[in-house]
């Protein structure tokens, strides 16, 4: 895949991005000029190439992900029709009436064209498809960009992409290639010749800190929990600027531990470290855009099986800050080793903390499979779901219902891991990882389960990972750093 500027001599597709209420080349209805809307006109000879006619909405409506998408779909159209290239035809009439500025459009039409183009094809034998779609893009069709500004833009794109394409290879990957000690050498692969420092806690040093709650839950797999420590530094001095950290749950088969999951499929299962994967991506696209930043990944890796060594239902869990855990079910597990790290990052002297999970179906009950629930500190909150509204990877405020705690109350330990009933899991679930959060940080948490994948191809995406929060959680990182 290339994308390229003024190379258009030989390209078999032009596409033309076209608005509601503007004239186009094509006679068309509004109606095929409505946002992510896709229209072919065929070439009649072949000396006349094919046109693919991109609705983008209104102009005065445009967002960055409304690019995105509609890029995204563009690709994979030109994909399925076996077209090697295109060019992007883009008009710039009534361009001051633009809600986004050239240089969010020009860069989102990048991101959403190596984002549609994504296979996962490691797995696939006959019906592997590497075909690939080149693009490109003429700079006269963007005003008050130079070249040079368009190569950089272009290059920026690509490292988020590529740590996006990282977190969805990962969720995607299948569980007898990505077990818990599979997962620590990618990490240890991706990132050995990068400027950070890495450690991975596991075996006895899992037992010397305590972090009860690995070794509960991956006790039942043939593969040692871990926890992935991994720090990077942009910054001039070692403690300049806040210190970040993000927490990735990194389940790699959640079969429920001994509260076996059951149904006719639950091969989703495997995408429980889509936390995980989420911020291994985030920390690849800092690490590759030398980011000037401090921040530490946290990423807590275990399978949850059953088995002869599991934990048991009616468990007590015991964590160094006195809390004792009673498992009334295995199944919620990823708490479990979320307060793990939650209780590591304070011993790192963090300021801030977001720790990200693929944690519980009603979330996805509530919110559907679009956007995240995001519970904690206001600030925090707040620019998280600012910054999801601009890149696609939205987030909605979900309430701490101190009310609820109740529920997480238990005849012989201090908690459940838990609630009593089946309503309000989601949050339950936040309230419980709240009680291992020290006063000292400020926190939130993602619960991302009904955002980690899409169970069917959509026009922008094929089925299988989303990628989600890579994006967001990289934006955040360096957002806070932009403005110290």
């Amino acid at each position: 895949m290339k994308i390229t500027i003024d190379e258009a001599h030989s390209m078999e597709t032009s596409i033309y991005a076209v608005y509601e209420g503007e004239e186009t080349p094509f006679r068309l209805k509004d109606s095929r000029k409505k946002s992510q809307v896709l229209t072919w006109f065929y070439g009649r000879t072949d000396d006349e190439t094919d046109d693919l006619i991109a609705g983008m909405g209104q102009r005065s409506n445009l967002t960055s992900e409304q690019v995105r998408r509609t890029s995204a779909a563009a690709a994979r159209t030109l994909l399925k029709e076996n077209k090697s290239s295109a060019v992007l035809i883009r008009t710039s009439a009534a361009l001051g009436a633009s809600s986004i500025s050239v240089a969010d459009e020009f860069q989102a039409w990048v991101e959403g064209w190596i984002y549609g183009l994504y296979q996962f094809n490691k797995h696939r034998g006959v019906t592997a498809n590497v075909q690939t779609v080149s693009l490109n893009f003429r700079q006269d069709d963007w005003q008050g960009l130079s070249r040079e500004d368009m190569e950089t833009m272009m290059e920026s794109a690509k490292k988020r992409i590529e740590g996006t394409q990282l977190t969805r290879d990962l969720v995607n990957e299948s569980p007898e290639t990505l077990n818990p000690e599979a997962f620590v050498a990618v990490v240890e692969e991706r990132f050995k010749k990068a400027p950070v420092q890495l450690h991975v806690y596991r075996g006895q040093e899992l037992v010397d800190r305590q972090m009860s709650g690995l070794l509960a839950v991956g006790a039942g797999s043939k593969y040692e929990p871990a926890m992935i420590e991994l720090s990077y530094n942009g910054m001039n001095s070692v403690n300049e600027g806040p210190h970040i950290v993000l927490i990735g749950k990194g389940v790699t088969f959640d079969m429920g531990g001994m509260n076996v999951k059951i149904g006719r499929d639950i091969s989703d299962a495997r995408m429980d470290m889509g936390g995980a994967a989420a911020v291994v991506g985030a920390m690849d696209i800092l690490v590759s855009q030398k980011a000037k930043v401090r921040v530490t990944a946290l990423i807590a890796v275990a399978d949850n099986l059953s088995g002869p060594d599991a934990m048991l239902p009616s468990s007590v869990i015991h964590y160094p800050n006195g809390l004792s855990v009673q498992v009334a079910n295995t199944d919620g597990e990823g708490r479990l080793i979320i307060a793990d790290a939650l209780l590591h990052a304070a011993n790192l002297g963090a300021d801030k903390v977001i720790d990200i999970a693929t944690l519980t179906g009603n979330v996805g009950a509530a919110l559907g499979l679009e956007i995240a629930g995001i519970w904690g500190d206001q600030q925090i909150t707040s620019d998280l779901v600012e910054i999801g509204e601009r890149n696609g990877e939205r987030l909605w405020p979900m309430p701490l219902m101190d009310e609820y705690g109740s529920e997480l109350k238990s005849d012989y330990a201090d908690l459940r891991n838990v609630g009593t009933s089946t309503l309000a899991g989601a949050i339950t679930a936040a309230l419980f990882i709240r009680h291992f959060v020290a006063d000292s940080m400020k926190w939130v948490h993602i619960d991302m389960a009904g955002t980690v994948q899409y169970k069917r191809e959509f026009p922008h995406s094929a089925a299988g990972a989303t990628g989600y929060g890579a994006r967001l959680l990289a934006d955040y990182v360096e957002k806070q750093f932009h403005h110290a």
